[in-house]
């Protein structure tokens, strides 16, 4: 046996070969047993591409840049057809994230130009409102200055009535005068007559207030006018009254009309001037002096 196991371990140059072959087998299985790696390296390694990966789909903003991100992506393909299905699913979420972030700019965009075309209708409107404002205050200011004018003028009138006078009558002519004796009057003529066909016009000399309207006796139908500075103006024998006791008359405005109403022997105007209302005295100076009248 011992001859045996000594020519087994003889070399020769058959078995010589044979056993370089056989060890270099031997050591090529060393090898690949050496550089294959065991299942839960595989396991482990495929875990942490999952856990690269995942960050990369679900945290892409915290790569440092593409570069790096398709770094991540390429280790995460490589194990296997899972990781390159999340892989996938990050890609398609970065662009989806991008097409929202996008339409969030063109919303706000679009929302800016609404907003801003609503201001400037609201401005316009203010605009427009006030411009009616403005017109509607300098109309305003138009009419009060036109009211002011009319009021003034009206004024202005009034006192330029109070001192203006009108002559009592028209188309007359003198029948009796002022303290004229008669036997068609009791006593001495107290005014003076203004003789004129019936329904000729009687006018107030001035701007009075109507005190008296209606049958005086022997005077017929009379009117008195007070005027402002006390002075009553009567007019007597009328067919007719043109105000009532209470108007306000100014110089010119009619008060009757000629008749032969009372004591009279014709149509005419008996005019009389009682200065405060005491007793007459002759209209003719009157007329002249306070009037600027000269019958």
């Amino acid at each position: 046996m011992s001859q045996h196991r000594a020519a087994g371990n003889r070399v020769t140059p058959g078995n010589s070969a044979a056993r370089k072959t056989g060890a270099s087998r031997h050591a090529k299985h060393r090898v690949a047993r050496r550089n294959t790696p065991s299942s839960t390296q595989i396991v482990g390694l495929t875990a942490a591409l999952a856990a690269a990966a995942g960050a990369v789909g679900f945290s892409h903003s915290s790569l440092a840049s593409p570069t790096q991100a398709n770094s991540a992506v390429n280790i995460a393909a490589l194990s296997g057809g899972s990781s390159l299905s999340e892989v996938t699913t990050a890609r398609i979420e970065r662009r989806q994230l991008a097409t929202r972030d996008s339409s969030r700019v063109e919303l706000t965009s679009t929302d800016a130009t609404k907003k801003q075309a609503a201001a400037d209708r609201l401005s316009k409107a203010r605009a427009a409102k006030l411009d009616a404002t403005r017109a509607l205050t300098a109309k305003r200011a138009s009419s009060l200055a036109a009211a002011k004018a009319a009021a003034a003028a009206a004024a202005e009138k009034a006192r330029e009535s109070a001192t203006r006078c009108e002559m009592m009558i028209s188309g007359y002519h003198i029948t009796a005068t002022f303290g004229q004796g008669g036997s068609r009057w009791a006593a001495n003529h107290t005014g003076t007559d203004f003789a004129a066909p019936i329904g000729t016009p009687i006018r107030s000399v001035m701007k009075g207030k109507v005190i008296f309207a209606d049958w005086a006796g022997a005077y017929g139908r009379q009117v008195q006018v007070e005027h402002a500075d006390g002075t009553v103006t009567w007019y007597n024998h009328m067919s007719k009254f043109s105000v009532e006791v209470g108007e306000t008359v100014y110089a010119g405005d009619q008060v009757g009309a000629v008749g032969v109403t009372g004591n009279t022997t014709g149509p005419h105007l008996h005019f009389e001037v009682h200065p405060n209302g005491g007793s007459a005295i002759n209209p003719m100076p009157w007329l002249r002096e306070v009037c600027g009248l000269n019958p």
